[in-house]
Formats: C-alpha cells, structure tokens, sequence
C-alpha cells in the first residue's frame, strides 16, 4: 500500500541522463513509496526495448539534424520528445504497481485541465479519438515503473520526419500517417504550460492515493549508468545482415523476424534469428530467440520449442 508520494522534477533535458535517473529511481525505490519522476527531453527519438532503431527512425534525417536516438527499458513503439513534451514516471515496488491505477492519475489530472480524456487500445489516452498520451511499463525483480508522454505541443513535422511506423500499424489503426492520429493539448487549451500540467500530476496523484508528498531528495545515477544510454551498442545493437524478414501485426503488437537458414543433412536450420517488437512485454522475446535459434525450420518444431518456453515464462 502506498504511503508515501515522493515527486522528483528533473531540469535536465539530456535524454541520456534523465533515462539513467528513471533507472535509478527504479533501483532506489522504497516499499510502500511512488515517485512521482518528471521529466523533458530535448530532441530525442526514444525507441522500445524490443526495437531495432533502422526499422522504426529515418536515420539520415536523425543524423543530418543531430536529433538523439536513445533505448529506454520498456517495450512498446517508437515515440519523438522534444519540449512540447512532458514524460511522467511512476516507480512503486512491485507489490504497488498498480497500471490501472496509474493511468486513473493521468486521466484525472486531463480531466482536472478540462480535457474529455479516456484510455483506448493497449496503452493509449485520447481525445476525440487522437492520442495525447501513450504508456509503457517495465518490470524489474522488485520494482517497476509505468512511464509515458504527454503531448502540449510537440513538433508534427518532427514526428513525420524521424519517425518510420510500418504500413501494418497505421493500416490497423485507419491512419495513413502518424501525425493524423496524434493531439496537442495545446490546440485545445492554447495557455496551458507545462508547470499546470506536472500540478495536475502531483495532485491527481494525492487524490488517488490519498497521501501528502515530499520531494525526494535524488541522488544523481552513477556516470556508468549515464553511459549505457549514451552507448551505441545500447541504443543500436549489433548490424545484422540475416537472408530473411517477415512481419505481422497482432492484437499485443507488431512484430519483425529477421532470420538466416543452413542446410544440415537435407533439412533447413535457423542459424540466426532476431525478433523486434513494440509489444509491451520486454521479456518473452530473447527467451524466444534462444528457444528456436538451431532447430529445424518447420512449423511443427518451431511451435513445440516457442510453446515450451512460452510455458515456462508464463509459470
């Protein structure tokens, strides 16, 4: 039970710093404590765990503009920040977390604004069916946090110009581009600043969870923590070249599988694989890469190895 409501308001607009700070504050939280965590990026395309940055960013537009490319620890999609954004974090010890409970925060602090705000989809806010907010979550072995976007009026141009959603997504959403879905705040409410928005946060949060708050005192995260973000093999991976992609979109998520076969004895093996996904849960899928990477490529071998392990994730 949450007794504790600790608020952390980052002035750092460094995309690598303020994701080693969520990080630390996942690693810092106290049982019975949420914070509450704050933040702004500056230019910054922030990609999913599961991503692969080459599919989901136009990199020549990223590169030619000194725009930031940086991976965060959650699943879900590709998502641009620049200072028209606010990004909040919850952090509760996994006894607390409580994502329905979170995303009544945001509603009600959109509501308390005067906006007809309503959860839509996986993890969506919107209104009148444009999106305003999306979410993400991570859970550690003893914390987790939920953290997402709020858009008072992030640059569109941007979003079209370093963002690259596959056909498929806005195909399943009846959009023929990412911009004709989203909504500024600020085209609604013209006056509304940033400093409202993190008050209606911090006091949606007292009314849901019904306690005072302080500020938390936040120990900077340690220079190698800040330098993961800042790596390349972090926020990139390693270049694959695989003989094969296929991808499909489910109702978790879309989902791209890059594969290489050789010939063993007469019969095909995968001899390389790597999935990407926006899919929310950040787990499954390395499990799933080592479970069928060397088996025989067939339907009947791949399904008895991904269903083996699917059961012993779940379990």
């Amino acid at each position: 039970m949450i007794s504790k409501l600790s608020i952390v308001v980052e002035k750092s607009v460094n995309p690598s710093y303020n994701l080693a700070l969520e990080e630390h504050l996942l690693n810092e939280v106290m049982p019975g404590e949420c914070i509450l965590y704050l933040w702004q990026n500056d230019r910054t395309v922030v990609i999913g765990r599961n991503q692969n940055a080459r599919y989901e960013c136009y990199m020549d537009a990223l590169e030619e503009d000194n725009i930031y490319l940086r991976r965060r620890l959650s699943g879900g999609g590709a998502v641009y920040h620049d200072l028209g954004n606010l990004n909040f974090t919850f952090v509760t010890r996994n006894e607390d977390f409580d994502i329905e409970k979170q995303t009544s925060i945001i509603l009600k602090a959109a509501q308390s604004l005067g906006f007809h705000a309503m959860k839509t989809g996986r993890n969506d806010l919107e209104i009148d069916g444009r999106k305003f907010s999306g979410h993400a979550y991570y859970r550690g072995k003893q914390s987790s946090y939920h953290h997402g976007t709020i858009m008072l009026e992030v640059s569109t141009v941007n979003l079209s110009k370093y963002l690259r959603p596959s056909p498929l997504k806005l195909a399943a959403r009846n959009v023929n581009s990412v911009v004709s879905r989203v909504c500024n705040l600020r085209e609604l409410k013209p006056e509304l600043s940033v400093e409202e928005v993190q008050q209606a946060l911090v006091d949606a949060s007292k009314d849901i969870y019904s306690v005072g708050t302080i500020d938390y005192d936040a120990v900077q995260p340690s220079a190698a923590l800040v330098k993961k973000y800042d790596s390349h093999e972090w926020n990139f991976g390693v270049d694959r070249n695989c003989q094969y992609s296929k991808e499909a979109r489910f109702n978790w998520g879309l989902i791209r599988i890059d594969f290489s076969l050789i010939e063993k004895k007469g019969k095909q093996y995968i001899s390389e694989i790597h999935f990407a996904s926006d899919m929310l849960d950040v787990g499954y899928l390395e499990i799933a890469q080592k479970a069928v990477c060397d088996k025989e490529y067939s339907y009947e071998k791949i399904y008895d190895a991904l269903y083996a392990r699917g059961n012993e994730y779940v379990s």
